[in-house]
């Protein structure tokens, strides 16, 4: 029998970059072997352009994502949980994983910018799949 999926949380202020940009890694890298979820504490209406076109250039398209806003359902189906830049307005729960990964915001850069934040978001997703996933679940890209 198939063990359960790990749950992965992303969870940033906005919902509209980093936690879009972690999340669409996630859900590529690991070949939908990792159930994910992303959110913010305090949600924007969209998604940064910025960010979508980052993300397209890696092949990943996020332009129909919408950012959600952070419920305790959410933490609570997670095994793991990263926050960025918004760790004080997650709530704890006991048994999960907690990871803060201290990352520029997107919000208001230039593409070059946010492609280096793009590019050390998948690098800290890449290593994270080492640790949730067989090397056979992994895709490299």
């Amino acid at each position: 029998m198939k063990e359960k999926k790990p749950v992965v949380l992303f969870v940033c202020v906005h919902n509209a970059g980093r936690s879009q940009m972690a999340a669409g890694f996630m859900s590529f890298l690991s070949g939908g072997n990792v159930e994910v979820l992303s959110a913010g504490s305090a949600p924007k209406d969209s998604i940064n352009p910025i960010v979508v076109a980052a993300m397209a250039e890696e092949g990943i398209d996020i332009s129909e994502n919408a950012p959600k806003v952070l419920t305790t359902q959410a933490l609570q189906e997670s095994d793991v949980v990263i926050t960025m830049g918004c760790g004080d307005a997650c709530p704890y729960f006991p048994g999960k994983l907690y990871l803060d990964w201290v990352l520029d915001d997107p919000a208001g850069q230039s593409i070059d910018k946010v492609r280096i934040i793009r590019d050390e978001i998948k690098k800290r997703v890449q290593l994270l799949l080492i640790d949730l996933l067989p090397s056979e679940d992994i895709s490299v890209q």
